[in-house]
């Protein structure tokens, strides 16, 4: 019986190598068909395995893509903020450069000698107009120089500091100019009524040849506030009351006072 049994444990065996030899030979030879039945063995596996690998690598590889594209977005909006500065920067120097031709496109002084000063501080109300400078009476500003700019006259000194000054605007309410205009054979007194206000004029009377444009101009009279010849008010209507004698006028600064960055003071004093 053991032997029996030993005997056919053997025909099996023999028949498994036997199965083996012919796999392997099938399969281009031993080692080759050793590879074969091992690949029928792990194949299921990688295949598992890959499955699951293969998505997280893609999320890997995302998640790297993604930190390099906010990495150059960050560069990118570095670069444009840059660029903008720079804009801003030139936009600032040119609007500066602007201002101070206006406030250095002064020909009516002639030859008298003048201070350009910034503006540094605006405190306007409804009846009181003024600015205070960056220059003072280390720079050779005193109180009563008249101050230009912007194509006219735009005030006068009032108080001094070692480095700053404050102007009196023409639209001051307490401010008075005397002017002249056309042949320059009549006078007239050019008033500030507050910053957003009209200035207001003495009579004038229908004698004197007037238009809307007329400049009215400092009348440089001796011992008068201002130099001959300083542009101070434009007329900007005329009008005239049935019965009336003089003129109703209507006058508006010849400088632009609403946009002052830069003036010129005149280095002259009342009386000289």
């Amino acid at each position: 019986m053991a032997s029996t049994r030993a005997r056919r444990r053997a025909f099996f065996a023999s028949t498994a190598v036997l199965l083996l030899l012919v796999i392997f030979q099938v399969s281009g030879g031993i080692a080759s068909g050793l590879r074969s039945t091992g690949g029928l063995i792990v194949s299921p596996f990688a295949w598992a395995i890959n499955s699951v690998a293969r998505p997280i690598g893609h999320v890997f590889s995302g998640a790297l893509n993604y930190s390099e594209v906010v990495a150059q977005n960050k560069q990118l909006r570095y670069q444009l903020g840059q660029a903008r500065l720079k804009l801003n920067e030139r936009d600032a120097i040119e609007r500066q450069l602007r201002d101070l031709s206006k406030a250095q496109d002064v020909p009516f002084l002639g030859s008298l000698p003048t201070i350009t000063a910034q503006v540094n501080e605006s405190s306007p109300t409804n009846f009181v107009a003024s600015v205070g400078i960056n220059k003072g009476i280390s720079e050779g500003v005193l109180v009563g120089m008249p101050v230009v700019g912007n194509g006219g006259l735009i005030g006068r000194i009032v108080a001094t500091t070692l480095h700053g000054s404050t102007i009196q605007l023409l639209t001051d309410a307490s401010s008075s100019v005397g002017c002249t205009f056309g042949d320059g054979k009549t006078d007239a007194i050019v008033s500030g009524r507050g910053l957003n206000h009209a200035l207001s004029v003495s009579s004038i009377t229908l004698k004197a040849s007037l238009a809307p444009g007329t400049v009215f101009s400092t009348n440089g009279l001796q011992g008068g506030l201002f130099p001959l010849g300083i542009p101070v008010a434009k007329v900007t209507s005329v009008s005239l009351t049935p019965g009336a004698t003089t003129y109703d006028l209507r006058l508006k600064p010849a400088a632009d006072l609403h946009h002052l960055a830069y003036v010129t003071i005149v280095a002259w004093e009342p009386g000289t």
